[in-house]
Parts: C-alpha cells; structure tokens; sequence
C-alpha cells in the first residue's frame, strides 16, 4: 500500500488521551502525540529548573508542575520523545500525574482548550502503523498483548510484537513474488527467458509454501485455546455436583450449593488458571425433564452452551445407577471432546466403567474425583494438558495464528497455491499461474498491512482501548 497517500489524507494534528485506567491509583499518565505535543505542554508545564521542554533532549523525564494560568493543579514528572523514535513516531509526551480521575481529566481539558483532540480509541497505535513504526500483525499484538490472560497468551502475542510472524510472511511473499517476476519476464522476452522444465521447479516450489502456510494454519485451533482459553461447560443431572465442582476448581463458593435437585437454573461463567492452562467455565442447569419453564429454559441454554463448547466436563454421580438423564446427556455430547467426572468417589459406588462405555462408547478420559473432598483435581489437571498440549502448557519456538484474521487469510493463500498447483498439474498457461500466486501475495499482504483499506483499519484499531 502507498503509506505517504493515506498518511497525508489522515489527520495530522496532535491529540491526547488518559493512557491509565480511570480509577483511583498513585499515577495516573496522558499521552499526547503530533507536532504541536512538546510546545502545547510547555504552555501549561512549569518545570522546577525553568527549563522549557522544547528545549529538552529526547528521552528526558522533567520534575514540575502542570498549571491553569496561576493556579497550580498536579506535581507531576514529564516524559519527552522526539520524532521518529517515538511510538506513534512523531513527537509525544507523557505527563505522569497522580491517578485520581478528577485530576486526570482536569488536566486534559486544558489540553483541549489549548486545541489538542482527544484520541479515537487506538488512535496512538493507528498512527504508529500509519508511519511505519508497527505493521498491522505487529500493532494488533499490542492489543493482544494488553488483553493478555495467560503466559502463553502474553509469550504469542509479544513473540508477534517482536515481529516473528510478521518476518515469515514478508519471506512467503519475497518467494512468491520471485515466481510472479520470472514469469511475467519470461513472457514480455520469450528469447531470452526460457519456461523449459519450470513447471516442475514451481511444482516444488508451491508445496514447500503451501506445507508453511498449511503449518500455521494448523496452529491456529491450539493457539487460540491456548490464548483465550479453553471453553470449558460442566454438564451433568441435577445434584450430579457441578456447583461443587464449580466451587472447587474457583476456590470459593460461587455457585450455591444444596441438596435440592435443579438449584442451578442459569448459567455462571468463571475464569480460572489450572496449572498454567486458562479455562473459561460454564456451569450449567442440571439436564432433565421438566415441568418447569424455568427449568426447561435453563436446560435449553445449557444445551446451548455444549455446542459451543471446546471441552464437556462431564459430570456423573458415582454414587447412583445410570439414569435416562445421564444417557441423554451421553447422546448431546457425542462428538465433543469431553472428559467424564464421576464424582462422589467418597461414597459408595454404583458406576463402573463399562456403564460409561454402555452410553459413551467411544474412547474418553474417565476421572473418579469428589468435588466436596477436593480428590481428583490434579489427575484432571494432568488429563487436560494431555488432551489440549500435548502433556506440556509451554511456548515452543513455533510461531502460533491466535488471530482469526490472520486464519482467514491463511485459507485464502492455501487456496490459492492449491489452485497453482491444480493449474500446473492442467498444463494450463503461466498467466493463470500469474494470477493466483498474485492473489497468495496479496492475501498475505492484507495480514501485515501492506495490502489493506480505510474500513478495514478503522475497524481494528476501533476495538482497541483509549490511549493506546
């Protein structure tokens, strides 16, 4: 894309925005980034020295005061950066101010009055890529990398700030283009430029680049569960002991828990870290037939929630017969990837396995636990990493898709090297071959930003925070 052109159409005055969270805390910091950021501050910043900021060195941080014409607002320290070597790559300041919002907001006002716009959410991150500082992969993993929840999460996403997959696109399509380039040279001067066996050569050249971009397109599924968590739904019968288990795993009493069948009639969503793995808990309304519409509606949404579900937690009561319950739960999570609890392995038990293979024939885990004794929960553990990692929750030196986006796209390149591949194995003529190795390119080049539109840049950097 022609970075000059769209960064003249974009605005270029200077803008502002609280970059801490709004809330009582000991510091609270505004950015501020344009070309009038250091001379707008220095109308309203009285430094201890004297000094003024415009006079200041880059990467310098100042003691003083932010003042309303003679009255004395905040002490505070500021930060200066000069253009390029800035995040958004112009110049930028910082005023770290104590963090009461009253204060905060006091102070950008008077940026405001001294003409500086406040900042559309990632309005400072939009800029950095607009300049050249970020590509879109690399801007997108700041986001990523605030919205963090896990280590492996927080290891992706800065792995991809660093610039690794941004890298190994820009390779992918330096190789693709090189094709583009022979090709298109060998048909402006056929004399001089011979195509003799290079089907052949493109043929094994495509199938290296489709097994790179089938690899990360494989990675996806494993890096998405292992950034955002694995969607876990607790399914079982009424007083099967999905609250307690619920409990259990958060470490508090979340869920109430009673002897009385069908307490749980709605849906209790919960974030937990289970030895390094994140699972995003859904605990459900006992499944059952039901007078109830309550109940019924319960039920219908946690049926709902199975569906969508990467993991079933599937909870029997050990300690009673199979039930039609349990066997029509056994049918909704058929074809899920599951693992059964059979619970309260304290008390007499009248559940084998071979009942559990009766109504889940395929092979799954089977785990004995008891959730009011807290018994089973570090068999589980191990369990999940098998099912989910391998048996290890670490980063590995592969580069992981935790991107939707960036996954779309990857299909829309394997398609088209695929089509390459079918068009060689056609005999067609080299432009086809032109044509669908240009579209790989692009596509690849949308993920990076080299390839993109107004609509679509707006879109990602509008679901970024205020002040980044």
């Amino acid at each position: 894309m022609d970075f000059s052109l769209w960064s003249a159409m974009y605005p270029s005055d200077t803008i502002c925005a609280i970059a801490t969270a709004t809330a009582p805390s000991g510091i609270g910091i505004i950015r501020i980034s344009g070309k009038d950021a250091i001379a707008v501050t220095d109308t309203i910043f009285r430094a201890a020295n004297h000094k003024k900021l415009s006079e200041a060195a880059a990467y310098t941080m100042h003691y003083g005061f932010i003042y309303d014409q003679d009255q004395m607002i905040d002490e505070v320290l500021v930060s200066v950066f000069r253009a390029p070597h800035s995040y958004t790559a112009e110049d930028s300041v910082e005023i770290n101010c104590h963090g009461g919002p009253f204060i905060l907001q006091k102070v950008l006002k008077l940026l405001t009055q001294k003409g500086i716009r406040i900042a559309e959410p990632g309005e400072f991150t939009k800029r950095a890529f607009l300049n050249g500082r970020l590509d879109l992969s690399e801007a997108e993993a700041v986001m990523d990398t605030i919205s963090a929840q896990n280590e492996f999460a927080l290891e992706a996403s800065v792995k991809q700030l660093r610039g690794e997959l941004s890298q190994l696109i820009r390779t992918l399509r330096q190789d693709i283009l090189y094709e583009i380039a022979f090709i298109e040279s060998a048909l402006d001067d056929p004399e001089h430029i011979s195509l003799e066996g290079y089907s052949e050569k493109l043929t094994e050249k495509c199938k290296a680049l489709l097994s790179q971009v089938e690899t990360l397109i494989a990675s996806y599924q494993n890096g998405k569960i292992r950034k955002e968590g694995i969607y876990t739904v607790i399914l079982g019968k009424p007083n099967a002991g999905k609250s307690s288990l619920l409990n259990l795993l958060l470490g508090e009493n979340r869920a109430i828990v009673t002897d009385i069948a069908g307490t749980t009639r709605d849906v209790l969503e919960e974030d937990i870290l289970l030895n390094g793995m994140q699972l995003h808990l859904v605990d459900t309304a006992g499944i059952h037939s039901s007078e109830d519409t309550i109940e019924q509606m319960g039920v219908e949404k946690a049926i709902e929630y199975a569906n969508r579900a990467d993991l079933i937690l599937y909870l029997l009561d050990g300690s009673t017969p199979i039930t039609e319950e349990d066997i029509r739960i056994a049918r909704i999570v058929q074809d899920k990837k599951v693992m059964v609890l059979l619970n309260k392995k304290d008390l007499t038990q009248s559940i084998g396995e071979e009942d559990i293979k009766s109504i889940l024939p395929r092979p799954v885990a089977i785990l004995p636990i008891s959730a009011l004794k807290g018994e089973g929960m570090e068999e589980m553990a191990a369990i999940l990493k098998d099912l989910f990692y391998e048996g290890e929750v670490t980063m590995n030196d592969q580069i992981y898709l935790t991107n939707l986006r960036h996954k779309q796209l990857m299909d829309q390149v394997k398609q088209s090297l695929l089509q390459v591949l079918h068009s060689l194995d056609q005999q067609m003529p080299e432009d086809f071959l032109s044509i669908d190795l240009m579209d790989a390119y692009k596509n690849l080049g949308f993920i990076i930003g080299e390839e993109i539109d107004d609509d679509l840049a707006d879109e990602i950097f509008s679901k970024f925070c205020m002040g980044k």
